[in-house]
Order: structure tokens, then C-alpha cells, then sequence
């Protein structure tokens, strides 16, 4: 059943002192990462949402995990050559 993550996390945070002091010390731990430093993060991004990852391989994965059979032409099996639209 789905729920309000959010919600219960604030009330366990208002009702219970030692949780609220475990959120205060890993929000403190948190380290910011700035992808907006990469200009291909998007794109890097996108690929790794894809199972398998759209374009590394990742060859000891399949032993892990069953994986589904790669179409022809997929990405990660091309030439690499993806046009790119250029921003107005």
C-alpha cells in the first residue's frame, strides 16, 4: 500500500527524539554532488536509468542478474555517433 513517505518521516521526526537526532546527524554527513558542472551529465543520466545501462556494458552484470536480450542497434552497441540538438 502506498503512503506518505514524507508525512510519516515529519511525524516520526516530531514524535520521536532519538530518530530526529539520527536525521540531524545524517543530514549533516549529506555531501552536495554538483552535476550541473558536467555538460553531459543529462545524458549519462539517462543512460544509467536504463536496465541494462544503455551504453557500458557492464559484462559481470549478467551474472548477477538475468538480463533481457539486447535488440540490434541498441544503444551501446552503435558507432556512438547520436546527433545532439544545439540550445536557442
Amino acid at each position: 500500500a502506498g503512503g506518505n513517505a514524507a508525512g510519516t518521516g515529519a511525524r516520526i521526526a516530531l514524535l520521536n527524539r532519538a530518530a530526529r537526532a539520527e536525521i540531524e546527524d545524517v543530514v549533516r554527513r549529506i555531501e552536495k554532488v554538483e552535476t550541473a558542472v558536467e555538460p553531459r551529465f543529462q545524458e549519462h543520466f539517462v543512460d544509467a536509468m536504463a536496465i541494462p545501462h544503455a551504453s557500458d556494458a557492464f559484462p559481470n552484470l549478467s551474472q548477477a542478474v538475468a538480463l533481457p536480450e539486447r535488440q540490434a542497434g541498441e544503444a551501446g552497441q552503435d558507432s556512438g555517433g547520436r546527433r545532439r540538438r544545439r540550445r536557442a
